[in-house]
């Protein structure tokens, strides 16, 4: 997590000189509260990573001699025959063109696909915990 929160550390000072540079050169408040906006998000990202890499073990990332296999193994579980990600961006689609069209009612409609396609995603794999097989 040490490379995460580097490469954030990077983006927080570039954000803040460019908003001071930006200040100087311009002369227009908009952008420079933009920027120091964005580097204060960015800002937040990188010290939660760092609290995070204090207390997650070193990762082979984070090791400046290690090699590729070092990384190998099981990463995680992928579901390889979901149907929820294309329902997801489907509601995702119809809230957008109902925002396009500033039709309310179909961006009610298109928030309650999006909700229940979002839990049909997070909930496919959970199980009662008393559930009989």
């Amino acid at each position: 997590m040490k490379v995460e929160a580097r490469l954030f550390d990077i983006t927080t000072a570039f954000f803040f000189v460019a908003a001071i540079v930006y200040g100087f050169w311009a002369k227009e408040p908009v952008g420079s509260v933009g920027l120091v906006l964005t580097g204060g998000l960015s800002l937040i990202i990188g010290s939660y990573f760092h609290f995070v890499a204090r207390r997650v073990a070193r990762r082979p990332e984070d090791n400046p001699e290690a090699e590729v296999s070092d990384g190998a193994g099981e990463i995680g579980f992928f579901s390889a025959g979901s149907y929820w990600p294309v329902a997801i961006a489907a509601s995702g689609a119809l809230a957008a063109l109902s925002l396009a069209f500033w039709q309310i009612w179909l961006l009610v409609v298109a928030l309650v696909c999006v909700l229940s396609a979002v839990g049909g995603l997070v909930f496919e794999y959970h199980t009662r915990p008393n559930a009989t097989e």
